[in-house]
C-alpha cells in the first residue's frame, strides 16, 4: 500500500466518522429542543420533504423555513428521543450520499395520560462539504411505520 492510497483511504473515514456525527447531533439538538443550533447542520438553502404513506406531508425550503417548523413541531411533545440505526454513505468529492434509519418516540401529555407517539423514519441525505465542515443540504423523510400507545407512570 502507497502512502497516497493510505491518506486516501484515512480520509475517507474520517469523513464517513464526520457523516455521523453529523447526523447524530442533528437527532441531540431535536432531542434537546436545540431546533436553531441544529439548523446550523444545513446548508443555507437547504431543503426537508416529509413522506407518510408516500404521500408528501411537508416540504421546507432554507434554515430559516425549517427551523420554525421543527420549532413548531417539537413543541408539541414533553420528551423527544432518536434512536439512530445503520447510516450508510456515498461520498463524492465535496458530496455524499446516506440513508440513515430511526425510531423517534414524541412523548405528549393527553387528558392527564403520557402518550408515546412512535415512528420508525428512514432519512435520505444528500450532503455538501463547505466551509471544513459537512452539512446536509437535503433530507427526504419516509415514515415507515407510527404507532401509539399509553405509558405506564
Amino acid at each position: 500500500m502507497t502512502q497516497t492510497n493510505l491518506e486516501k483511504r484515512i480520509e475517507e473515514l474520517e469523513n464517513v466518522r464526520a457523516l455521523r456525527e453529523l447526523v447524530d447531533n442533528f437527532s441531540i439538538l431535536a432531542d434537546k429542543k436545540e431546533v436553531w443550533k441544529q439548523t446550523e447542520l444545513f446548508t443555507k438553502d437547504a431543503t426537508v420533504d416529509s413522506y407518510v404513506n408516500g404521500m408528501l406531508t411537508s416540504s421546507f425550503n432554507g434554515t430559516k423555513e425549517i427551523g420554525e417548523a421543527f420549532e413548531g413541531f417539537l413543541a408539541n411533545f414533553e420528551t423527544v428521543y432518536h434512536n439512530n440505526g445503520q447510516h450508510i454513505v456515498s461520498i463524492n468529492g465535496n458530496k455524499a450520499e446516506g440513508t440513515l434509519y430511526c425510531r423517534v418516540d414524541l412523548i405528549s401529555s393527553e387528558n392527564g395520560k403520557k402518550i408515546n407517539n412512535a415512528s420508525a423514519v428512514s432519512y435520505k441525505d444528500e450532503y455538501v462539504f463547505e466551509n471544513g465542515q459537512w452539512l446536509i443540504a437535503k433530507r427526504t423523510s419516509t415514515f415507515v411505520w407510527n404507532g401509539r400507545q399509553e405509558l405506564n407512570q
